[in-house]
């Protein structure tokens, strides 16, 4: 029964928040990848695209809430996401519009597009901020749960409980069905097809007539709603606070270089990678550990190897090892 109940608890704690949290990672961490394979630059304004595509998302849940306008247990945001992705996806063509675009026909170095979209990064940061504010903001709505904890009590016995959120359930759903859609274009479709050889060999792909400004156009459209779902996703599993999306930029880059920057697969592997290192060094194993030990050996303290302030420096140790011990990524990635 104890066994039972550490194993209950560590699901509970790690693993389910874990899996969630890694689905969204790996969502943020294909839109770096994508943009880094197919525009090679890496983009550090993709945190606070994601923070505008979820502020979008949260105004129209808003205003769907406020007519009564839901679809009753599931979250209003997902009938917002649409109005969410076609917000991001106009600041973002615009973006390239007025600014990428202009250094692109320069044959700007990769780390000339890195310092300006840093720059671009600030400008959708005060945008955010500007339309909804700097506090954290609560959209979510029908059920909070599809396994409550009173519930898995009263049927299993145990005294430990799982408990499993809709926002979960729904984050891990979803990031199947658009990881599944995006390989299947990727692979499938003739646009697909032109978007990968324009990452392989970008010279070759435009003496075979592929237009690289419809690559580029379906390449940010593509971004904006793998950034849009994944910020929309952050948001309902947690809150949303513009300045927490920033710092998400780290452990999503992390991601997509852990797994090979430019691999599509590997963004997925590292987003999970760094996902369950961050929660399982930042978790207290007293619980768990009390279980499985006589109580005259359970630990006295937290037995935390770090405190959760700390969750981001678990995404730098692990982005340190990997680029210097394996700079390519487990993928070697560099081409979509």
């Amino acid at each position: 029964m104890d066994l039972l109940n550490a194993l209950v608890a560590l699901t509970n704690f790690v693993v389910i928040p874990a899996a969630a949290y890694g689905a969204q990672l790996a969502l943020g961490a294909l839109g770096v990848t994508l943009i880094y394979g197919i525009l090679r630059f890496s983009n550090f304004a993709h945190g606070d695209t994601m923070a505008f595509g979820t502020m979008a998302t949260i105004l129209t849940t808003w205003g769907l809430q406020a007519a009564g306008i839901g679809l009753g247990p599931l979250p209003t945001a997902l009938l917002a996401l649409p109005v969410g992705i076609l917000a991001t996806s106009a600041l973002l063509l615009a973006t390239d519009r007025m600014v990428y675009r202009f250094y692109r026909a320069q044959k700007a170095a990769p780390v000339i597009l890195v310092i300006v979209s840093m720059g671009v990064m600030f400008v959708y940061n005060g945008l955010t901020r500007f339309f909804i504010g700097v506090d954290d903001r609560t959209f979510s709505d029908g059920e909070r749960f599809i396994v409550s904890a009173r519930d898995f009590r009263d049927w299993s016995g145990l005294d430990e409980a799982l408990a499993i959120k809709t926002s979960q359930l729904i984050t891990l759903v979803t990031a199947v069905v658009v990881v599944a859609a995006l390989f299947w274009f990727l692979n499938r479709t003739r646009t697909g097809k032109s978007m990968r050889a324009f990452s392989d060999n970008e010279d070759l792909a435009l003496l075979s007539g592929i237009s690289p400004e419809r690559v580029v156009t379906v390449t940010w459209l593509l971004v904006a709603a793998l950034a849009t779902v994944a910020g929309t996703l952050y948001g309902l599993d947690k809150s949303f606070k513009p300045f927490t999306y920033f710092q998400l930029l780290l452990p999503i880059f992390a991601a997509a270089i852990v797994g090979g920057l430019g691999s599509p697969l590997g963004a997925i592997v590292g987003g999970f990678i760094i996902a369950f290192s961050e929660v399982a060094v930042t978790y207290p194993l007293r619980k768990i550990i009390g279980y499985l030990v006589p109580e005259s050996l359970e630990p006295g303290g937290l037995v935390q190897l770090l405190a959760t302030e700390y969750k981001f420096a678990v995404s730098f140790v692990i982005l340190i090892v990997v680029l210097i011990f394996r700079p390519t990524g487990l993928f070697r990635g560099k081409s979509v």
